[in-house]
């Protein structure tokens, strides 16, 4: 890619996937994917972290040991975008069956299980790029309307360390008006685009949000039928399956509008967009220095 495009980060969600030897792993037995990986891209999405709830009594937060193993894998100019822990982001513990009553996230939007997160990650800060808040949906009985949403993150954002950028995904369409970019643009917290999940096109977001831009945001690639294309791929994750040439045009015209306005982009692409991330990557690549 044209390395005028110093403000834009294109990589991966996650990265260790054996199906992507030969596309970027060699074929070594003793592999650093990480490490490898961090060879070719110079951002990657740890959504592993964001699995910290696993029942109402335990929480789990990253090991010492892979915060310092990722640091020391990649480069000093490489960034990675962190999903925070659901156990900050849940409303409500998942339920066993959808006739049992929800119960409430004693942890939700807690300032100290983000400061304790912050502490674990301490290592890794100069090399954080985002901090990304993924919210599931959130019906009457989660949240009575945006204005309580809205309300309960503007009180935890005064209580925490503001040293690292952060982001909002938000799965609610009807969310995305002018009060929440006007919240998001106030406090400084940047919009994570999210491509696939019932959200609407990124596309009508981003027309929605230009006189709101932030200096940072995240494109999240995800595409609409995770089902599907797992049954089309098999699991390896080496061809395009479902080809999205005309919305990555799209995307192509979106990045470089963003880099126009100089908003500091994280791009992530997931496998379950058109079959191979990587491959995907290149063709974002080949739009953006097409002209």
């Amino acid at each position: 890619m044209n390395n005028n495009f110093h403000q834009i980060r294109i990589g991966t969600c996650s990265w260790k996937y054996e199906s992507w030897q030969g596309l970027i792993y060699s074929n070594s037995k003793e592999i650093n994917y990480l490490s490898e990986y961090s060879s070719q891209f110079n951002t990657v999405e740890i959504d592993q972290w964001f699995w910290s709830l696993h029942s109402k009594d335990k929480i789990t937060l990253p090991k010492q040991k892979d915060v310092e193993t990722y640091f020391n894998s990649v480069p000093e100019d490489f960034k990675f975008t962190i999903k925070i822990p659901n156990s900050i982001t849940l409303t409500h513990f998942y339920k066993d069956s959808k006739n049992e009553k929800h119960i409430s996230n004693p942890n939700f939007l807690s300032p100290e299980l983000y400061e304790l997160f912050l502490e674990k990650i301490s290592l890794m800060k100069k090399k954080v790029g985002m901090l990304m808040f993924q919210f599931e949906y959130l019906n009457k009985d989660k949240m009575s309307s945006q204005l309580e949403f809205i309300d309960r993150f503007e009180n935890f954002l005064t209580q925490i360390n503001r040293e690292l950028e952060i982001g909002i995904e938000i799965r609610n369409p009807n969310y995305l008006n002018q009060n929440y970019f006007e919240f998001l643009k106030r406090n400084n917290v940047h919009h994570v685009y999210l491509q696939g999940y019932y959200m609407p096109s990124i596309f009508d977001v981003g027309k929605e949000q230009i006189k709101f831009l932030t200096d940072f945001a995240v494109i999240r690639l995800h595409g609409t039928d995770r089902n599907k294309i797992e049954e089309l791929t098999n699991n390896n994750w080496n061809k395009i399956v479902v080809p999205r040439d005309e919305e990555l045009s799209r995307v192509a015209k979106m990045i470089k509008y963003f880099f126009a306005k100089k908003v500091n982009l994280y791009v992530n692409v997931n496998n379950h967009y058109e079959g191979s991330a990587p491959l995907t990557i290149n063709k974002i690549k080949k739009l953006l220095t097409a002209e």
